[in-house]
Protein backbone atom coordinates (compact mmCIF):
# COMPACT_ATOMS: atom_id res chain seq x y z
CA UNK A 1 0.00 0.00 0.00
CA UNK A 2 0.91 3.34 -0.87
CA UNK A 3 2.34 5.47 2.23
CA UNK A 4 0.66 8.97 3.61
CA UNK A 5 1.02 11.70 1.30
CA UNK A 6 2.63 14.19 3.63
CA UNK A 7 3.98 17.75 2.75
CA UNK A 8 3.96 21.25 4.21
CA UNK A 9 2.24 24.14 3.50
CA UNK A 10 2.24 27.62 4.60
CA UNK A 11 0.65 30.94 5.26
CA UNK A 12 3.42 34.19 5.09
CA UNK A 13 1.65 37.20 6.90
CA UNK A 14 3.01 40.00 5.87
CA UNK A 15 1.36 43.59 5.26
CA UNK A 16 -0.65 45.02 2.17
CA UNK A 17 1.45 47.05 -0.57
CA UNK A 18 5.02 46.05 0.45
CA UNK A 19 8.13 46.05 -2.20
CA UNK A 20 9.06 43.13 -4.10
CA UNK A 21 11.99 43.02 -2.24
CA UNK A 22 10.34 42.57 1.02
CA UNK A 23 8.18 39.15 -0.38
CA UNK A 24 11.85 38.38 -2.19
CA UNK A 25 13.46 38.04 1.65
CA UNK A 26 11.44 35.40 2.68
CA UNK A 27 13.70 33.25 0.81
CA UNK A 28 14.72 31.18 3.02
CA UNK A 29 11.69 30.47 5.42
CA UNK A 30 9.59 29.44 2.67
CA UNK A 31 12.07 26.74 1.46
CA UNK A 32 11.08 23.35 2.02
CA UNK A 33 6.90 24.20 1.99
CA UNK A 34 5.30 22.80 -1.18
CA UNK A 35 2.87 25.45 -1.31
CA UNK A 36 2.93 28.97 0.37
CA UNK A 37 -0.07 31.50 0.15
CA UNK A 38 0.12 35.29 0.98
CA UNK A 39 -2.39 37.82 1.65
CA UNK A 40 -4.62 39.71 -0.69
CA UNK A 41 -2.93 42.90 -2.41
CA UNK A 42 0.74 42.21 -1.23
CA UNK A 43 1.82 43.77 -4.51
CA UNK A 44 0.08 47.24 -5.02
CA UNK A 45 -1.33 47.39 -1.69
CA UNK A 46 -5.40 47.57 0.10
CA UNK A 47 -7.15 51.07 -1.65
CA UNK A 48 -8.04 54.33 -0.67
CA UNK A 49 -4.55 54.95 1.12
CA UNK A 50 -2.97 57.15 -1.16
CA UNK A 51 -3.94 59.23 -4.20
CA UNK A 52 -5.56 56.69 -7.22
CA UNK A 53 -2.71 57.93 -9.72
CA UNK A 54 -0.24 56.45 -7.37
CA UNK A 55 -2.36 53.16 -6.35
CA UNK A 56 -2.63 53.30 -10.21
CA UNK A 57 1.07 52.79 -11.39
CA UNK A 58 1.34 50.93 -8.27
CA UNK A 59 -0.49 47.74 -9.44
CA UNK A 60 1.12 45.33 -11.81
CA UNK A 61 1.07 43.70 -15.17
CA UNK A 62 0.09 39.79 -14.99
CA UNK A 63 2.58 38.65 -16.38
CA UNK A 64 5.28 41.67 -15.70
CA UNK A 65 8.42 41.91 -14.58
CA UNK A 66 6.49 40.77 -10.52
CA UNK A 67 5.60 37.80 -12.06
CA UNK A 68 8.94 36.82 -13.00
CA UNK A 69 10.51 37.87 -10.00
CA UNK A 70 8.09 35.78 -8.36
CA UNK A 71 8.42 32.68 -10.33
CA UNK A 72 12.24 32.99 -10.02
CA UNK A 73 11.71 32.66 -6.60
CA UNK A 74 8.95 29.73 -6.46
CA UNK A 75 12.24 28.53 -8.63
CA UNK A 76 14.91 28.79 -6.05
CA UNK A 77 12.60 27.49 -3.16
CA UNK A 78 10.71 24.44 -4.72
CA UNK A 79 7.74 26.46 -3.81
CA UNK A 80 4.43 27.07 -5.59
CA UNK A 81 3.41 31.03 -4.40
CA UNK A 82 0.02 31.89 -4.79
CA UNK A 83 0.32 35.53 -4.09
CA UNK A 84 -2.66 38.47 -3.94
CA UNK A 85 -1.92 41.58 -6.47
CA UNK A 86 -3.57 44.15 -7.44
CA UNK A 87 -3.32 43.67 -10.91
CA UNK A 88 -3.41 46.68 -13.80
CA UNK A 89 -5.23 45.71 -16.93
CA UNK A 90 -5.51 48.99 -19.32
CA UNK A 91 -6.97 51.55 -17.15
CA UNK A 92 -9.11 48.89 -14.83
CA UNK A 93 -7.48 47.45 -11.69
CA UNK A 94 -8.39 43.87 -10.06
CA UNK A 95 -7.48 41.87 -6.99
CA UNK A 96 -6.03 39.07 -8.19
CA UNK A 97 -4.22 35.71 -7.12
CA UNK A 98 -1.67 34.70 -9.22
CA UNK A 99 -0.54 31.49 -9.24
CA UNK A 100 3.53 30.74 -9.82
CA UNK A 101 5.22 27.32 -9.81
CA UNK A 102 8.60 26.13 -9.43
CA UNK A 103 8.97 24.64 -12.97
CA UNK A 104 6.34 26.31 -15.04
CA UNK A 105 6.47 29.67 -14.30
CA UNK A 106 3.12 31.55 -13.67
CA UNK A 107 0.60 29.14 -14.36
CA UNK A 108 -2.90 30.87 -13.50
CA UNK A 109 -4.42 33.88 -11.91
CA UNK A 110 -7.62 34.51 -10.73
CA UNK A 111 -9.77 37.91 -10.52
CA UNK A 112 -12.07 38.61 -7.62
CA UNK A 113 -15.63 38.43 -8.77
CA UNK A 114 -17.23 41.17 -6.61
CA UNK A 115 -15.25 43.48 -4.50
CA UNK A 116 -16.37 44.42 -1.59
CA UNK A 117 -17.63 47.83 -0.16
CA UNK A 118 -15.12 50.66 -1.04
CA UNK A 119 -13.02 48.14 -2.98
CA UNK A 120 -15.79 48.76 -5.69
CA UNK A 121 -14.68 52.33 -6.29
CA UNK A 122 -11.14 51.36 -7.33
CA UNK A 123 -11.56 47.98 -8.91
CA UNK A 124 -13.34 46.06 -11.40
CA UNK A 125 -14.94 42.26 -11.30
CA UNK A 126 -13.37 39.60 -12.34
CA UNK A 127 -14.98 36.94 -14.88
CA UNK A 128 -15.66 32.84 -14.83
CA UNK A 129 -12.23 32.49 -17.21
CA UNK A 130 -10.54 33.09 -14.25
CA UNK A 131 -11.75 30.14 -12.34
CA UNK A 132 -8.37 27.79 -12.24
CA UNK A 133 -7.56 24.97 -9.94
CA UNK A 134 -3.77 24.32 -10.38
CA UNK A 135 -1.99 20.99 -10.00
CA UNK A 136 0.80 21.82 -7.59
CA UNK A 137 2.78 19.48 -4.87
CA UNK A 138 0.63 20.15 -2.41
CA UNK A 139 -2.37 18.61 -4.33
CA UNK A 140 -5.25 20.82 -6.35
CA UNK A 141 -5.04 24.45 -5.53
CA UNK A 142 -7.80 26.76 -6.10
CA UNK A 143 -8.34 30.47 -4.91
CA UNK A 144 -10.84 32.39 -3.69
CA UNK A 145 -9.92 36.31 -2.26
CA UNK A 146 -11.35 37.45 1.13
CA UNK A 147 -15.58 37.86 0.87
CA UNK A 148 -15.76 35.55 -2.09
CA UNK A 149 -15.31 33.03 0.15
CA UNK A 150 -18.93 33.56 1.44
CA UNK A 151 -20.33 33.20 -2.18
CA UNK A 152 -21.69 29.88 -1.79
CA UNK A 153 -21.93 29.39 -5.71
CA UNK A 154 -19.00 29.90 -6.03
CA UNK A 155 -17.56 27.65 -3.22
CA UNK A 156 -19.79 24.63 -5.18
CA UNK A 157 -17.95 25.43 -8.66
CA UNK A 158 -14.45 25.66 -7.00
CA UNK A 159 -15.51 21.91 -5.27
CA UNK A 160 -16.75 20.66 -8.66
CA UNK A 161 -13.42 21.08 -10.23
CA UNK A 162 -11.63 18.95 -7.33
CA UNK A 163 -9.72 21.44 -5.42
CA UNK A 164 -7.75 19.81 -2.57
CA UNK A 165 -6.24 22.91 -1.22
CA UNK A 166 -8.18 26.25 -0.90
CA UNK A 167 -6.09 29.15 -0.96
CA UNK A 168 -7.67 32.36 0.84
CA UNK A 169 -5.80 35.67 0.22
CA UNK A 170 -7.96 38.44 2.45
CA UNK A 171 -7.69 41.60 4.74
CA UNK A 172 -10.27 40.50 6.93
CA UNK A 173 -8.51 40.37 10.55
CA UNK A 174 -11.82 39.18 12.06
CA UNK A 175 -12.42 36.93 14.44
CA UNK A 176 -15.32 35.45 12.83
CA UNK A 177 -13.04 34.99 9.79
CA UNK A 178 -11.49 31.55 11.62
CA UNK A 179 -14.96 30.36 11.40
CA UNK A 180 -15.95 30.77 7.93
CA UNK A 181 -12.37 28.98 7.14
CA UNK A 182 -13.02 25.98 9.41
CA UNK A 183 -16.67 25.92 7.49
CA UNK A 184 -15.23 25.62 3.92
CA UNK A 185 -12.80 23.13 4.99
CA UNK A 186 -15.34 20.95 6.39
CA UNK A 187 -17.84 21.35 3.64
CA UNK A 188 -15.54 20.93 1.45
CA UNK A 189 -13.41 18.55 2.79
CA UNK A 190 -10.22 20.08 1.83
CA UNK A 191 -7.05 22.03 3.32
CA UNK A 192 -7.51 25.50 3.60
CA UNK A 193 -4.87 28.58 3.90
CA UNK A 194 -6.12 31.65 4.30
CA UNK A 195 -3.30 34.32 4.54
CA UNK A 196 -4.32 37.63 6.13
CA UNK A 197 -1.71 40.95 6.51
CA UNK A 198 -0.25 42.26 9.43
CA UNK A 199 0.28 46.28 9.60
CA UNK A 200 0.67 47.98 13.29
CA UNK A 201 0.99 51.26 12.01
CA UNK A 202 -1.39 53.56 10.03
CA UNK A 203 -5.47 54.34 9.88
CA UNK A 204 -6.08 51.43 8.72
CA UNK A 205 -4.29 48.01 10.50
CA UNK A 206 -4.69 44.82 9.63
CA UNK A 207 -4.08 42.13 12.97
CA UNK A 208 -3.40 39.31 11.00
CA UNK A 209 -5.41 36.31 11.34
CA UNK A 210 -3.96 33.89 9.17
CA UNK A 211 -4.66 29.72 9.57
CA UNK A 212 -4.46 26.83 8.43
CA UNK A 213 -7.69 24.52 8.39
CA UNK A 214 -7.71 20.49 8.17
CA UNK A 215 -10.62 18.49 5.74
CA UNK A 216 -12.51 18.21 9.11
CA UNK A 217 -12.97 21.57 10.04
CA UNK A 218 -9.82 21.23 12.44
CA UNK A 219 -7.22 24.11 13.03
CA UNK A 220 -3.82 22.96 12.28
CA UNK A 221 -2.27 26.12 12.45
CA UNK A 222 -2.59 29.47 13.94
CA UNK A 223 -4.05 32.14 13.83
CA UNK A 224 -1.51 33.92 13.73
CA UNK A 225 -1.72 37.02 15.39
CA UNK A 226 0.13 40.87 15.82
CA UNK A 227 3.18 39.83 14.35
CA UNK A 228 4.18 38.92 10.67
CA UNK A 229 5.71 36.10 10.53
CA UNK A 230 5.39 31.97 8.15
CA UNK A 231 2.31 30.01 9.15
CA UNK A 232 3.47 26.13 8.48
CA UNK A 233 1.58 22.61 9.18
CA UNK A 234 2.14 19.34 7.71
CA UNK A 235 -0.49 17.60 5.56
CA UNK A 236 -1.39 14.61 4.69
CA UNK A 237 -3.77 14.69 1.59
CA UNK A 238 -5.03 11.25 2.15
CA UNK A 239 -7.27 12.66 4.84
CA UNK A 240 -9.22 14.23 2.10
CA UNK A 241 -9.73 10.86 0.79
CA UNK A 242 -10.59 9.89 4.42
CA UNK A 243 -12.83 12.69 4.76
CA UNK A 244 -14.95 12.41 1.57
CA UNK A 245 -15.77 8.97 2.57
CA UNK A 246 -18.58 10.59 4.40
CA UNK A 247 -19.31 13.84 2.59
CA UNK A 248 -18.98 15.08 -1.51
CA UNK A 249 -20.82 18.11 -1.76
CA UNK A 250 -19.75 17.62 -5.96
CA UNK A 251 -20.08 13.85 -5.96
CA UNK A 252 -22.89 11.32 -3.58
CA UNK A 253 -23.17 14.11 -1.52
CA UNK A 254 -25.28 16.26 -4.58
CA UNK A 255 -28.31 15.92 -5.67
CA UNK A 256 -28.30 16.87 -9.32
CA UNK A 257 -31.93 16.07 -10.33
CA UNK A 258 -33.03 18.44 -7.52
CA UNK A 259 -30.44 21.40 -8.02
CA UNK A 260 -28.25 22.55 -10.78
CA UNK A 261 -25.45 25.17 -11.22
CA UNK A 262 -24.31 26.67 -14.79
CA UNK A 263 -20.69 28.32 -14.60
CA UNK A 264 -19.85 30.62 -17.13
CA UNK A 265 -16.20 30.43 -17.88
CA UNK A 266 -16.23 32.96 -21.21
CA UNK A 267 -13.71 35.77 -21.05
CA UNK A 268 -16.44 38.88 -20.94
CA UNK A 269 -14.82 41.74 -22.39
CA UNK A 270 -16.29 45.30 -22.55
CA UNK A 271 -15.97 45.18 -26.51
CA UNK A 272 -15.94 42.73 -28.66
CA UNK A 273 -15.26 42.86 -32.23
CA UNK A 274 -16.85 40.13 -34.57
CA UNK A 275 -15.30 39.84 -37.57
Amino acid sequence: MAGPRMTVVAALQIATGVPLAQVLAFEDEIRGASLVVLPEAVLGGYPGREPFVEYFHAAVTVPGSETTALAALASRTGATLVVGVIERDGSTLYSTAVFLDPERGLVGKHRKLVPTARERVFWGRGDGSTLPVVPTAAGLAGAAICWENHMPLLRAAMYAKGVEIWCAPTADDRDVWQASMRHIADEGRCFVISACPYESSGDDPFQGGSVIVGPLGEVLAGPLRDAAGLLTAEIDLDEIVAARKSLDVSGHYARPDVFSLTVDERPREGVIFLR
